[in-house]
């Protein structure tokens, strides 16, 4: 039997996922996170991008894409609290680049830093989706 970690991905609308992982990949604030069953304790901010898992007895990884969030983890249990949450399967190519011409614009036509730099993050958040369903199509 694989050693597992239970793992519950949650945003501020619902509960994306919830069961047993052999091990959890996901945009940690200082780069890629790998996490294992029996991780040492761990807490830190999650950036734009895909969180992978890999679910006992099947071969392919849940994808998830989270638009940045706070990870816990603890010897037993990985709790994802994300901002925005949107399983894989779910995430939707022509809504992600006609939001992302809609923030080009917002950009040209943005007039202080303060709203350039909103726009800017947007624009981070979008390229992280649109590189999620990239990596989605890939498998």
């Amino acid at each position: 039997m694989a050693h597992t970690i239970h793992v519950d991905v949650v945003s501020a609308e619902e509960s994306i996922f919830s069961g047993e992982a052999e091990f959890v990949v996901l945009p940690g604030e200082m780069g890629e996170l790998g996490i294992y069953p029996h991780h040492a304790p761990l807490m830190t901010h999650i950036k734009p991008g895909t969180v992978r898992l890999k679910i006992p007895n099947q071969e392919e990884e849940i994808l998830v894409f989270v638009a940045g969030g706070i990870l816990e983890v603890q010897p037993n249990l990985i709790t994802v609290l994300a901002d925005t949450a949107i399983r894989g399967k779910d995430l939707d190519e022509a809504k992600a680049l006609e939001a992302m011409q809609r923030a080009e614009e917002a950009r040209r036509s943005a007039k202080d830093k303060q709203e350039v730099a909103l726009v800017e993050a947007e624009l981070a958040t979008l390229a992280a989706q649109l590189a999620a369903i990239r990596k989605l199509r890939k498998k």
